[in-house]
């Protein structure tokens, strides 16, 4: 199946200059206003930004703070777990996961994940449990909510808290059996995420956020994420200096009605993906859990697991063409050289490794167009078809 050699346009993984060009003029405004203002630490438009995203996410307390390993670590410190406490984690999913756990003398604990929607599995969480547990972390991975119900069950079950790490699924929501609407972040004790520039909502540097509905559990994150301060000079709590700069905060509070607009511009591009490669031997596209939306931070493909490096020489074949791909993770965390002293071994959680192995996500972003999408589609399917990537 032939291809060009280059799209007629370029294509980027992720294309920030053209998705903040029609906003270009509200950005500089408002950074203006910041620079006049003056009030780079704790000014108006990070409160302002916090009602907003309260609303959007249907009225949790929003607690600011630096970065989206800031959030994860706030968010264990709130709990109050002793020291060796154990903190089941997904297998696939990114380090700072682990990390945020790691630096407070906690245990993490790898589970694996379900094959199909690369979300930390119900059962094997159920699996890791012992009386050292105090917290089940829930990454919801790629955009698209774990398995909430279970898990909220789960935890609740066992007397354990429920943190959402929800970096890569801002907006996303999640039906239940009852007929409820869930909003990802907002279900368990503590949510988080990650405004880093990649994401469906990124700001310009770094910054992130936590969310609760518990307002006594708010008012000591707020503590916690600003020095332990119950007021000012006076600490009641060990805290960390986390706080959302203002300059983020004011260019946020312009993206951030964009948002619903920009994640149907990705759904779009990920049911033409969808439409395109479904019929593909040897490839499979992302799963779909029926209960959650997708608001597709990447659109992940998963590649036969029977020949080594069909994965790679995909990638290869997309480079070769002019269409950018990333391997999100290409090594799973119970493997990782820093948490060798947990003592896993590779085999240990079979889908993630397989995974790490298989894994390729392709551009997904809202000002990808229809022509740019034809043409990846038709580069991957002319690697597969021909043996590079797929049977």
């Amino acid at each position: 199946m032939p291809t060009a050699t280059q799209p007629p346009q370029p294509i980027q993984l992720l294309d920030l200059p053209a998705q903040h060009a029609p906003i270009l003029g509200e950005l500089e405004a408002v950074l203006h206003h910041a620079l006049k203002e003056a009030a780079f630490i704790q000014g108006p438009a990070v409160q302002q930004f916090t009602r907003e995203l309260s609303h959007y996410l249907g009225g949790p307390h929003v607690v600011p703070c630096a970065n989206g390993t800031d959030a994860l670590q706030l968010a264990l410190m709130a709990l109050r777990l002793p020291p060796g406490a154990e903190v089941i984690v997904p297998a696939f999913t990114y380090v700072a996961t682990l990390e945020a756990a790691a630096v407070l003398g906690l245990v993490p604990v790898p589970a694996d994940v379900l094959p199909g929607t690369f979300n930390l599995d119900p059962q094997a969480a159920a699996a890791a449990l012992t009386p050292r547990t105090g917290a089940i972390v829930a990454v919801h991975l790629f955009g698209q909510c774990a398995d909430l119900e279970a898990l909220r069950s789960l935890a609740n079950q066992h007397g354990v808290a429920l943190i959402e790490d929800n970096a890569q699924a801002i907006g996303a929501t999640f039906q239940t059996s009852q007929g409820e609407t869930w909003v990802a972040g907002t279900v368990g004790e503590v949510g988080t995420t990650s405004f880093f520039p990649s994401k469906n909502l990124g700001g310009f540097g770094d910054g992130g956020a936590l969310f609760t509905r518990d307002e006594a559990r708010a008012t000591y994150l707020r503590q916690l994420a600003n020095h332990g301060q119950d007021r000012k000079y006076h600490h009641a709590h060990i805290g960390l200096n986390s706080r959302l700069d203002t300059l983020q905060a004011a260019l946020l509070r312009v993206k951030l009605p964009h948002l619903p607009a920009w994640t149907a511009a990705r759904q779009h591009v990920a049911a033409r993906y969808d439409a395109a490669l479904a019929d593909v031997p040897g490839l499979a596209v992302p799963a779909r859990d029926p209960r959650s939306t997708h608001v597709f931070h990447q659109y992940t493909l998963t590649l036969p697991n029977d020949r080594p490096g069909r994965r790679d020489a995909l990638q290869q074949h997309l480079a070769a063409h002019g269409v950018p791909s990333a391997v999100y993770y290409p090594l799973p965390t119970h493997l990782q050289p820093a948490y060798a002293h947990l003592g896993y071994r590779a085999g240990q959680f079979p889908v993630a490794e397989r995974l790490c192995r298989t894994v390729l996500s392709l551009p997904i972003h809202p000002t990808l167009s229809d022509e740019q999408v034809a043409y990846v589609v038709t580069v991957v399917r002319a690697g597969c078809l021909s043996g590079t990537g797929g049977s």
